[in-house]
């Protein structure tokens, strides 16, 4: 919307370029890298027609945007992550005089406000096997999948570039054994650092389908939904709470036993995943191919130390310190102010070894502690206590 604002103003102008028409040009105004460049081959989004193993869709993103592409059409779909609302669905195709047209699509909403976005407007990464064309081997099942996923249960559909010795993953896979994909051999579709043989990457920005890219975006996608489903859930619970305060005559801001309740499940969900606690763990370095990693790692605030929540690990787990990044987002920022306050206060008391539950228990005493100097040195907002060790 704020770009869609500065088109309108004159401020900006996309110009489109002959191989791939206004993708870096929006690219660029949405100050989204080249280097998260993925691409999918399963048949599986509104534009399945044009996708297949030789013509893959593209996706671009980075921490509140992501871009679609397919190589021929004029159209690229875009989801931009309200604050409030979650993902809101857009696309954009040229009008006769050449100028980008944006319009808001909610029949994307069919498939991304259902249970695999946790019932609320959101992302879905999913890994499934598909045929020689790309049409999903739906008898073989799909998953949904996300930080949380094994390697080797990841990336069904798409193209991946990198290595990543000693993990096998579904990925660069056409199945040929159609019947019974899931015995297919992972091995000849794994450590792959050029994907010539699969299709000609001409028309395309970049050549690769980075892995590191995959696993921030599984690991993102997840964690956009849950913080829709925390601002949901607290906006339904604090309406219910205010009509029966009304009604039962008490203070305005007593809470009742059903808004504790809704809060500290979404709360504990979001919380978790977070802080990354059931990572799936990694037994190898990972590396990728297109880049991605350098342009992650150096956006985003550091301690005086140099340490930044995006600093990446990619050896035993994803990232040096197991906090996720959007905890700077505005999603996180605008959660209800009492939620909100519900969440930081939890997270205060994980981190500073106060909360001794089971929920947390894997998160070690170094971890907790480096997390809580970078947050206290880089996250505006925070309440005074913060500040201290404990009570």
């Amino acid at each position: 919307t704020a770009l869609l604002a500065r088109i309108e103003s004159g401020e900006v102008e996309l110009t489109p370029d002959k191989e791939t028409g206004h993708l870096l040009s929006l690219l660029k105004h949405l100050d989204v890298p080249v280097s998260s460049q993925m691409l999918v081959f399963s048949k599986t989004s509104a534009q399945l027609r044009r996708i297949s193993p030789s013509n893959p869709r593209a996706i671009y993103f980075n921490d509140d945007v992501y871009i679609g592409y397919v190589r021929g059409s004029d159209m690229l779909e875009i989801s931009a992550v309200d604050p409030k609302q979650g993902a809101m669905f857009y696309t954009a195709i040229p009008d006769e005089h050449g100028k980008l047209v944006f319009k808001r699509d909610g029949q994307c909403l069919q498939c991304h406000a259902s249970p695999r976005t946790a019932g609320v407007p959101g992302h879905i990464i999913r890994s499934l096997f598909t045929d020689s064309a790309g049409f999903p081997l739906l008898q073989a099942g799909s998953q949904n999948i996300d930080h949380r996923s094994p390697i080797e249960s990841r990336w069904g559909g798409w193209y991946v570039t990198g290595t990543h010795q000693p993990h096998l993953h579904m990925g660069n896979l056409l199945a040929k054994d159609e019947k019974r994909p899931e015995n297919s051999d992972l091995k000849p579709g794994a450590n792959l650092t050029d994907l010539g043989n699969f299709f000609n990457a001409r028309g395309y920005p970049s050549a690769h389908s980075d892995i590191i890219a995959l696993m921030v975006m599984e690991h993102q996608a997840r964690m956009h939904n849950l913080l829709t489903l925390v601002n949901y859930e607290a906006r339904t619970a604090l309406r219910y709470q205010a009509i029966m305060n009304e009604m039962t005559k008490e203070p305005a801001d007593r809470m009742t036993d059903s808004t504790k309740r809704r809060f500290r499940s979404a709360a504990l969900a979001l919380l978790k995943y977070m802080l990354f606690i059931e990572e799936a763990p990694l037994k190898g370095e990972i590396k990728g191919t297109g880049g991605y990693a350098d342009d992650f790692v150096k956006t985003g605030p550091r301690d005086k130390q140099g340490r930044s929540l995006r600093d990446l690990d990619m050896k035993s787990r994803m990232f040096k310190h197991p906090c996720s990044y959007l905890i700077y987002s505005k999603a996180f920022d605008e959660i209800p102010g009492a939620m909100r306050e519900y969440v930081l206060k939890w997270l205060w008391e994980i981190l500073t070894g106060q909360d001794k539950s089971e929920d947390f228990a894997s998160l070690g005493a170094g971890d907790r502690r480096a997390i809580l100097e970078i947050l206290r040195e880089t996250k505006k907002g925070l309440p005074e206590y913060w500040m201290l060790d404990g009570p």
